[in-house]
């Protein structure tokens, strides 16, 4: 296995495992060169070249797709969403960031439900994103949801309509990553949703305590 997937393996919490899906997600993104290696030798993951997606960006439009980045950071932002119940068990050894959604801070992370059935939730940052819910209830969908091509999947006031359409808040047009959605859909014999909501039942929020959503249930009852 290659680099990414060993960072992410060797702090895994012991009930957690890493979906086949995303370990071939990440054999992909190494083998494609989207990866940087930060000077603590941390090793960060893309869809796209960063240098492409710099020098594409303008105030109108951008190439690349959806902006994620991967990485095994651990759950160091736990201690906002969760307070001193951080290292609870019921919590850390359920619970586990992969991947940041947002430029605010918004993260994606593998969780573990009360069926012991493995799912990628959203943690909005708070300060931008309130997104708090079940992304989608496999890996296979996860990469099938970021195949869109939404800015960021962290704003989900954008999951009812297709990526640029005329109600987007965007306010930027952004190219879809044909490479990508070319080795999800030859890889995995799926197609790509034409919106979000296709995948994301039920885009809950933080502080919604009615919510049809498992993850966003299950974490407002660990804040009480």
């Amino acid at each position: 296995m290659g680099k990414l997937f060993d960072q992410l393996n060797a702090i895994l919490p012991t009930k957690l495992w890493i979906p086949d899906e995303l370990a071939m997600l990440y054999e992909w993104i190494e083998q494609q060169g989207h990866y940087q290696d930060l000077d603590d030798k941390q090793r960060i993951g893309f869809l796209y070249p960063q240098d492409k997606l710099e020098q594409s960006w303008t105030d109108e439009e951008r190439h690349g797709g959806t902006i994620i980045q991967f990485s095994a950071t651990a759950n160091d932002g736990l201690k906002y969403w969760f307070g001193r119940k951080e290292n609870d068990p019921q919590i850390s050894e359920r619970l586990f960031v992969f991947a940041r959604t947002g430029a605010e801070g918004s993260e994606a992370a593998l969780w573990l439900d009360d069926e012991d059935q493995l799912k990628i939730v959203h943690m909005g940052s708070g300060s931008g994103s309130i997104l708090s819910c079940v992304l989608a209830d496999n890996m296979v969908d996860f990469l099938r949801l970021m195949a869109i091509g939404y800015d960021e999947l962290c704003w989900n006031e954008e999951y009812p309509y297709p990526p640029n359409s005329p109600e987007s808040a965007s306010g930027i047009h952004i190219y879809p990553n044909k490479a990508y959605q070319q080795w999800v859909t030859s890889t995995f014999d799926v197609t790509i949703p034409n919106t979000a909501l296709e995948i994301v039942k039920y885009p809950a929020e933080i502080g919604d305590t009615n919510s049809e959503d498992p993850f966003c249930r299950w974490a407002e009852k660990q804040c009480i």
